[in-house]
């Protein structure tokens, strides 16, 4: 028997090993930053409390459970058929104004659901305008329904998560290709029947997953439910937090929020199945025309909505934010606006750079493991803030004890409650652990449009790894990094529970200033704030549609 031994020098050697570390190391590092907040909320599972759940049992649970059925169901029917009908009729019909309702129906997304909700109670409420002026027409409005009810939640969160299963169903309507149509037009089946029979089985998958992201968004929410005064798992979870200040009860929450959105997620895979269906541009259906009555209803109903959805609530914060602009618009204020632009940057450029360095990683390390890290490093944005709050505190503060711990034994005479907890750093994890998705698809989707031979010219012309990553990668990948960053900015900036759990005391920033107005009833002052975050939010959404747009 003859044993191989290898002629190389030690020094390479372990120089190599080191770089294969490296790559590994600084991927598991990123995946680590989500997966430890969702370990440690799940633990919480494994050391049931019989006080605390005999007590979540009798007077949490089924209210909560009850009211998130009936919340995920009503969306998930109003979602689905809002987008999926404007979807197809901008897809498929051609009436006057079609391609401009084609990215107009998309804004919603630029406005929190927590901020449409106080404009639909604003508005819509017994003391609100529109039921003022029935009163005064009519001589009554008492067969208005109220919306401070399910169906006003249900209405709200319908109108600012539909654009989800939109522009991902408008996306399959536009690509499945004419011939499909055709084909079922050969088989004497009408429009109508070709959309119920070929185009609307075809597009599954896109539909599963726009109404899977909707769906997160609203077992998330957290704004909305707290202004309607509706419980949900969030508001329980942060009632449990600072009303009761009872960490493990609120750790106990979160965990079954978790489970329930890990069996969504499972579901939305099983949905969408292995199906895959290929076309080509030359295969794009080309739209009807509608005339007559027909264009003139498809003109109102795309109308309609982006009115109730957007142009009405922007109009009444327009109208809010000027009535209180003057007095408003102090130095207290401008802190508010400094704080949020200040925490929405650094986020997004740590969160950018942290999903840089991933999608890196990940194509330096081939095969099945680096790809499973990458989906772990962005499981995150399916997990409600409120979640990643505690998962992210509750390891803060242990790590916390044990430097202060270690501090003291080396003679420290600072602070002897915190270090960590209740500061940005914590706040920043907690960000970088939901927003990570959104910022490592575009840079990953740039980084896919790098060739091998790209690097590999580079690499024999003398170039080192790191001269190749910013004289060839960068350059390459600016585009991509530009939309992470712009995206994670206007996330950030619209995130509401972690900012409101983890922020420094006293530090309040707009999300922080609108929560704090409308839990008061004072509409005209969260518009000031509102108003900000909404016109952040329009970029990219704008840019996000005409993208669709052009690519589909």
């Amino acid at each position: 028997m003859t044993i191989a031994i290898s002629t190389q020098p030690l020094a390479p050697r372990l120089f190599q090993l080191r770089r294969w570390l490296d790559e590994r190391l600084l991927a598991c590092v990123i995946g680590a930053i989500t997966l430890v907040p969702l370990a440690v909320v799940l633990a919480s599972l494994l050391h049931p409390q019989g006080e605390v759940w005999a007590h979540l049992a009798e007077f949490v649970l089924p209210q909560i459970l009850l009211n998130t059925a009936w919340l995920v169901a009503g969306v998930a029917a109003g979602t689905l058929a809002l987008g999926v009908s404007l979807a197809w009729l901008t897809a498929v019909y051609d009436f006057p104004g079609r391609r401009y309702f084609a990215w107009l129906l998309a804004l919603p997304l630029a406005m929190p659901a927590y901020v449409l909700a106080f404009v639909q109670i604003g508005l819509y409420d017994f003391t609100g305008p529109l039921q003022g002026w029935l009163r005064e027409v009519l001589g009554s409005s008492n067969w208005v329904p109220p919306i401070r009810s399910r169906g006003g939640v249900i209405l709200t969160l319908t109108l600012a998560l539909y654009p989800y299963v939109y522009l991902l169903a408008r996306n399959a309507f536009l690509t499945q290709g004419r011939k499909a149509l055709e084909a079922a037009a050969s088989l004497g089946l009408s429009r109508r029947q070709g959309f119920w029979r070929v185009a609307l089985p075809m597009a599954r998958p896109w539909i599963a997953g726009g109404l899977g992201l909707a769906l997160m968004e609203c077992l998330a929410d957290f704004g909305t439910v707290a202004m309607f005064n509706y419980d949900t798992f969030t508001t329980a979870i942060y009632k449990a937090w600072f009303g009761l200040f009872n960490l493990t009860a609120a750790s106990q929450l979160a965990s079954l929020l978790l489970l329930a959105v890990l069996v969504l997620a499972l579901v939305e895979q099983h949905i969408r199945g292995d199906k895959r269906y290929a076309t080509t541009r030359s295969d794009r259906a080309k739209p009807q025309p509608l005339t007559g009555v027909r264009a003139i209803l498809a003109v109102l109903a795309c109308l309609a909505v982006l009115a109730v959805a957007f142009a009405v609530p922007l109009g009444q914060l327009l109208w809010w934010a000027s009535s209180v602009a003057a007095e408003q618009l102090d130095a207290r204020y401008f802190g508010f606006v400094g704080r949020s632009l200040l925490l929405s940057a650094g986020s997004s450029l740590v969160v950018v750079l942290g999903a840089l360095a991933l999608a890196y990683s990940v194509r330096r390390w081939a095969g099945w493991p680096g790809r499973v890290v990458a989906r772990l490093a962005t499981l995150g944005y399916a997990i409600p803030g409120t979640v990643l709050a505690v998962g992210v505190f509750i390891p803060t503060v242990w790590f916390d004890q044990q430097l202060l711990g270690l501090l003291k034994s080396v003679g420290w005479t600072g602070s002897n409650t915190a270090l960590l907890q209740g500061t940005l750093f914590a706040m920043v994890l907690a960000y970088m652990a939901r927003f990570m998705a959104v910022a490592f698809e575009p840079v990953q989707a740039a980084m896919q449009r790098i060739t091998r031979s790209q690097e590999e010219a580079a690499a024999s012309m003398g170039l080192g790894r790191r001269a190749v990553l910013a004289r060839i990668h960068l350059p390459l990948l600016r585009g991509g990094l530009f939309t992470a960053a712009l995206m994670v900015f206007v996330d950030v900036m619209k995130e509401m529970p972690i900012t409101l759990m983890t922020r420094p005391f006293g530090w309040d920033t707009l999300a922080v200033r609108v929560f704090e107005m409308t839990s008061e009833g004072q509409w005209d002052m969260a518009a000031l704030p509102a108003v900000a975050i909404v016109l952040a939010g329009l970029v990219p959404v704008v840019l996000l549609a005409r993208e669709t747009e052009r690519t589909s």
